[in-house]
C-alpha cells in the first residue's frame, strides 16, 4: 500500500486527516464549535464520540461525567436533554467558548450535512452503560443523514461493533472501525468476523512489522492520536492510511512544506 505525498485525500480515498473530537486543540472538544473550527481549518472529517444521556438521547460526548468539559457536576447518565442543555460545556476552554452547549447527535448530523464533512463516530461505551441500546439509538439517524463514504463508525467496545453489524449487514453501507490500543498477533479475527472497513491503533504502540502486515491486506490503518506530523512521517511509510489528530492542520500544513521543497528536485530532472 502506498502512500501519496498529497497534503488531501483524492475523492473516493479514505480520510488522510481526521479532527480528533473536533478540532479539539483550538476549540472545546466533541461540540459544534469544534466541528465549526475543523471545517474553517480545512479539514474534511471529524472524529466524535456518542453516548447516551439518561432519557435515552444520543449526544457528543467523551467522558462517563460531565465535570472535565463543563460547569457541572455528576455521571452523564444522571442528566436528559433538559438538564444537559443547561451546561455550559465551552467556558472550560476558553471564555471566547462560554455559552457553548452539549451537541446532540441530530444537531451534529445536521452541521456535518451541511458543511458536508465526513464521520468517524466513536461509540463510546462507559463502564454499566448498554452498548446495544447506544447503536440502537445512534446508528439509525447517522445512516440516514450521511452517506457511506462519509462515514465509519468504529468502537473499543465488541457488543457495539457486533450490535451495529447486526443492524446493518452490508459493509458498503456501514463501514466499521475495530478500536484498540495495539494490534493483536490475530487481528484478522475481529476484522473478518464483523466485516471490518478499518483498524484504528494507538500510534505509539504500533510496530512496522504489524503496520506493514496490515497494509497487505484489504483494510484501512488509521492511527491515534498523534500531533507531531515530523515524528509520524515514518508511519506512512510503513504504510499507515490516515491520522487523527487534535489538530489535524499541522499534518495538512506539514505535508504541503514536503510537497514544495520536493517540487524543484522534481523539475530539474
Amino acid at each position: 500500500m502506498t502512500q501519496s505525498s498529497s497534503p488531501q485525500p483524492t475523492p473516493g480515498d479514505g480520510p488522510r486527516y481526521i479532527a480528533h473530537r473536533g478540532l479539539s486543540a483550538r476549540a472545546p472538544e466533541n461540540t459544534l464549535a469544534a466541528v465549526q473550527a475543523a471545517h474553517a481549518a480545512g479539514c474534511r472529517w471529524v472524529e466524535l464520540d456518542v453516548q447516551l444521556l439518561g432519557d435515552g438521547t444520543p449526544v457528543l460526548w467523551h467522558d462517563a461525567g460531565v465535570k472535565r468539559c463543563s460547569n457541572g457536576r455528576g455521571k452523564l447518565f444522571r442528566f436528559d436533554a433538559a438538564s444537559a442543555a443547561r451546561l455550559d460545556v465551552g467556558a472550560w476552554f476558553g471564555e471566547q467558548f462560554r455559552g457553548e452547549r452539549m451537541a446532540t447527535l441530530e444537531a451534529m448530523l445536521a452541521l456535518l450535512k451541511r458543511l458536508d464533512m465526513g464521520l468517524n463516530l466513536e461509540l463510546k461505551v462507559t463502564r454499566g452503560r448498554n452498548a446495544i441500546e447506544l447503536v440502537k439509538a445512534a446508528l439509525p439517524p447517522t445512516l440516514e443523514a450521511l452517506a457511506p463514504e462519509k462515514l465509519i463508525v468504529s468502537s473499543f467496545d465488541r457488543h457495539a461493533l457486533t450490535a451495529a453489524r447486526a443492524l446493518e449487514t452490508n459493509p458498503d453501507r456501514l463501514r466499521l472501525g475495530v478500536l484498540d490500543d495495539k494490534a493483536p498477533k490475530r487481528w484478522w479475527r475481529e476484522t473478518e468476523r464483523l466485516s471490518a472497513y478499518s483498524l484504528h491503533l494507538d500510534w505509539r504502540k504500533l510496530k512496522v512489522k504489524r503496520a506493514r502486515e496490515i497494509a497487505d491486506e484489504e483494510i484501512k490503518l488509521f492511527c491515534y492520536t498523534a500531533n507531531d506530523p515530523v515524528a509520524f512521517d515514518k508511519l506512512w511509510e510503513w504504510g499507515v492510511d490516515g491520522v487523527i489528530s487534535d489538530d489535524p492542520v499541522r499534518f495538512i500544513e506539514h505535508a504541503g512544506q514536503q510537497q514544495a521543497h520536493a517540487a524543484p528536485s522534481r523539475a530539474s530532472v
